[in-house]
């Protein structure tokens, strides 16, 4: 039996769970199973994977995206660039190849982890199909994980933007200090912030909605609910919006790519 899993803490509403259950119960797929493992400090990693040797592969959700990139023992490119770990395939590694890996990753230990940002792909798949000309610069709001993934497709695409956040960060715009003109300056609008997820739907991100137009393009990273009020003020305006529901379903399915292929050492 293979055993995938998800990371991360709290894990109360997990996507990752749901969706993985449900494909092996469609597809057919008797072999494998996906559980959770609400881990609250990303120290605790070693011992889940001894707990668990029959674990082949896991995701990674906040707030340990960025944390478990020390424990691994190669990262792929866009994942390095981005900073951030979703997804991690874990195989058998002889002892001689620990010996002359040259890596960090979890000392001592006969499997070797691989980390890969599945966010990335899955971002930019959804993404790209409501793209225009105009829209050539973009606002990011929030800087986390999530943002990780959005910034480094962004950078692929040539796209330049600007991160807003709630306190100073490097030359950050501050949501408190967001005017009109930056929102008709940038007609893509990213959502990368927890604020408007379900119970709390009546929340939005706080931005001066009344400039946005029927050029503008919003994508949320949130998928409960369906239509955020971020998205709500937006499709008022005229604008185009995207939830992240399918972000998720091409991230997830990445994932599964990356577990199941034949697996050779990078």
């Amino acid at each position: 039996m293979k055993h995938y899993g998800l990371i991360g803490y709290p894990l109360s509403h997990s996507f990752s769970k749901k969706y993985f259950t449900e494909k092996f119960e469609k597809e057919n797929i008797t072999d494998s199973t996906y559980s959770l493992f609400p881990i609250e400090h990303i120290h605790d990693l070693p011992a889940l994977l001894k707990e668990h040797p029959d674990l082949c592969g896991l995701n990674v959700t906040v707030p340990h995206k960025i944390g478990v990139l020390k424990y691994l023992d190669w990262v792929e490119s866009d994942a390095k660039n981005a900073g951030a770990v979703n997804c991690i395939r874990i195989s058998a590694e002889s002892p001689v190849e620990a010996a002359f890996s040259g890596e960090v990753g979890i000392k001592g230990h006969d499997f070797r982890l691989e980390g890969f940002n599945t966010d990335i792909y899955g971002f930019e798949m959804s993404l790209m199909p409501l793209l225009k000309d105009h829209h050539d610069e973009a606002l990011v709001l929030g800087d986390g994980g999530a943002a990780k993934a959005v910034k480094c497709v962004l950078e692929n695409l040539g796209i330049s933007f600007k991160v807003v956040t709630r306190k100073p960060i490097g030359d950050n715009l501050l949501f408190k200090d967001l005017k009109p003109r930056h929102i008709r300056q940038h007609m893509l609008i990213i959502n990368t912030t927890p604020v408007g997820t379900s119970p709390n739907v009546d929340e939005c991100p706080p931005i001066p909605y009344e400039a946005i137009t029927d050029d503008h393009l919003l994508y949320d990273l949130i998928y409960n609910p369906e239509k955020t009020l971020f998205l709500k003020k937006g499709e008022e305006r005229g604008a185009v919006i995207k939830n992240g529901y399918e972000m998720l379903v091409l991230q997830a399915e990445k994932s599964w790519e990356i577990w199941t292929a034949k697996q050779k050492h990078p």
